[in-house]
């Protein structure tokens, strides 16, 4: 049972249900819920972005076992009950099995794990090393993670490409703050995080504006700006360890509320409070299991 809640720790399961969301928002983007609607490959995407997360934040921790022997010494790998052989066949399973389902969807939808799952890899290994590339790749992931959703109408990708970018930023943004977790941050960074976060939460309102539902979009945009900016804020004022570290909790958490607000922006109001309804499941998991 250790190693069974071992495993199921190395995966963030509460990053996991926000994932879940980026694929229900970009199904929505899609326009793919309407009455004739599938559930089949619905349920293919969930489990190809179970396998892709968890399989990118398992390798992670595999990258970082040595550096996790010294700075998170409670974890999975470093405390011995998971070895690295054992962590990295077990993200090698999963990134594999996410794409695999994602191939039963389309080929459309199977390439586009691929290129996460190769994004996340690069992410783990190299790419969270440079301090602009790193949150750029990690935001990449999450950008592809919502045109994943979109895919399940492949010619739908073309026409809302555009959208990944939204997430790309205010991902990359999280990162960056990131990065002051252990060791404190500094206040010109959460300054520059703060203006991303602005812009993706000014980039959604648009849509729900450009798509006359404006008021659905404002009510989880300002549930989901909420949430976000004010650990931000706290941790601007005090830019420590343990404040930055709620702001980055709150900063992954809360994409289920942006992913909400995409839902609403695109006419599926009712979509995006299944979505919200997401949010109290990850919290719950969030005191069980670490985020970050």
């Amino acid at each position: 049972m250790e190693k069974f809640v071992a495993f199921l720790r190395l995966t963030r399961p509460a990053n996991i249900v926000t994932a879940i969301a980026d694929i229900l928002a970009g199904i929505a983007i899609a326009g793919y819920f309407t009455s004739d609607a599938e559930f089949q490959p619905i349920a293919y995407l969930i489990l190809a972005t179970v396998g892709l997360y968890g399989g990118g934040v398992v390798l992670n921790d595999v990258f970082d076992a040595d550096l996790d022997r010294i700075e998170r010494p409670e974890r999975p790998i470093p405390r011995g009950v998971v070895s690295v052989v054992e962590a990295g066949t077990f993200g090698v399973f999963l990134l594999s099995s996410g794409i695999a389902a994602a191939f039963l969807v389309s080929s459309s939808s199977g390439t586009l794990a691929f290129i996460i799952a190769v994004a996340a890899v690069v992410y783990d290994k190299w790419g969270k090393h440079h301090s602009f590339l790193g949150p750029v790749n990690m935001g990449l992931c999450r950008g592809l993670n919502l045109l994943l959703g979109i895919s399940i109408l492949p010619d739908q990708i073309a026409h809302y490409w555009i959208v990944g970018l939204v997430p790309l930023i205010y991902i990359a943004a999280v990162t960056m703050v990131s990065r002051g977790e252990v060791h404190g941050g500094s206040k010109r960074t959460l300054s520059a995080a703060g203006i991303l976060y602005g812009t993706a939460v000014l980039a959604i309102l648009f849509a729900g504006i450009r798509n006359k539902e404006l008021l659905a979009t404002g009510l989880f945009t300002v549930a989901w700006g909420y949430m976000i900016f004010t650990p931000l804020i706290s941790a601007f004022r005090n830019p420590q360890g343990p404040l930055i570290g709620k702001a980055v909790k709150a900063g992954v958490i809360a994409l289920i509320l942006m992913n909400a607000a995409w839902a609403a922006a695109f006419g599926f109001p009712v979509v995006a409070l299944v979505i919200a309804s997401l949010l109290p499941i990850s919290i719950l998991l969030a005191r069980m299991f670490a985020v970050t």
